[in-house]
């Protein structure tokens, strides 16, 4: 049995399904998705309706993203914002004019279910964005943070790789879990197209929303599977680019 994770799907079907048949993924694998399902690529309902399906199949974990949480407030208010139109949700409000109500519901109930986080009883945390308490994520007071932060990602981009975690400056967030697996910011912003690890962090999001790839990475081998670059798997649409 295999841990796998997945990163940032935004709407890109094609490519999910691609990915997971290039990791020969079978029933006997762990999927941990670090949210971000929706929003870009013109297939977000049908991603929620195949994860929704896989969950079936599968040992899944489903963490929730910040469009993820967009989406939900969408579909319960029918409101949005101008940002999220702006950033990917547009996609989105137009796949969703020919969603039946019935399969809407299933989909609510589907981004209700979704988790914060997910840590593990090897002390590694799975979560979308980060969090900024000190003290972790029990701890942490925002909580939408775990879908928002940058600011972990940026500590550990910053970080001395030369400074020893003994010293007072190693900054406490990246010393309380063995590995910290996230999404969120892509890898692409510093012109990387693969998984990248600093200090504790995995940063899985290999720019699928944009022009990038989607990334599924065995947890413990760290050996991962790339689909192809989302604009040839959808030659007629921009993404979010």
């Amino acid at each position: 049995m295999r841990n796998l994770v997945i990163g940032d799907i935004h709407g890109g079907l094609k490519a999910l399904q691609q990915v997971l048949e290039r990791a020969h993924v079978t029933s006997n694998d762990t999927l941990i998705f670090l949210g971000d399902y929706v929003d870009g690529w013109s297939e977000s309902p049908q991603v929620i309706d195949y994860l929704i399906e896989l969950n079936q199949q599968h040992s899944c974990i489903f963490i929730k993203g910040n469009h993820d949480d967009l989406l939900l407030n969408y579909l319960k208010t029918d409101t949005y914002s101008k940002e999220w139109f702006n950033h990917g949700g547009a996609s989105t409000l137009e796949a969703y004019k020919s969603v039946s109500t019935a399969t809407k519901n299933l989909h609510i109930k589907f981004l209700e279910s979704l988790q914060n986080y997910f840590l593990d009883d090897k002390n590694r945390l799975f979560i979308h964005a980060g969090f900024s308490n000190l003290k972790g994520i029990d701890h942490e007071f925002f909580k939408a943070l775990f879908y928002w932060d940058r600011t972990l990602w940026e500590t550990a981009l910053s970080l001395d790789p030369n400074l020893s975690k003994e010293s007072l400056n190693y900054p406490r967030r990246l010393k309380l879990y063995h590995e910290i697996y996230i999404g969120h910011t892509p890898v692409t912003q510093i012109e990387e197209t693969i998984p990248v690890n600093k200090a504790c962090i995995w940063n899985v999001d290999t720019g699928a929303a944009f022009k990038g790839k989607l990334t599924i990475l065995d947890i413990d081998t760290k050996e991962f599977w790339q689909s192809d670059e989302l604009p040839s798997l959808y030659p007629n649409e921009n993404g979010r680019n």
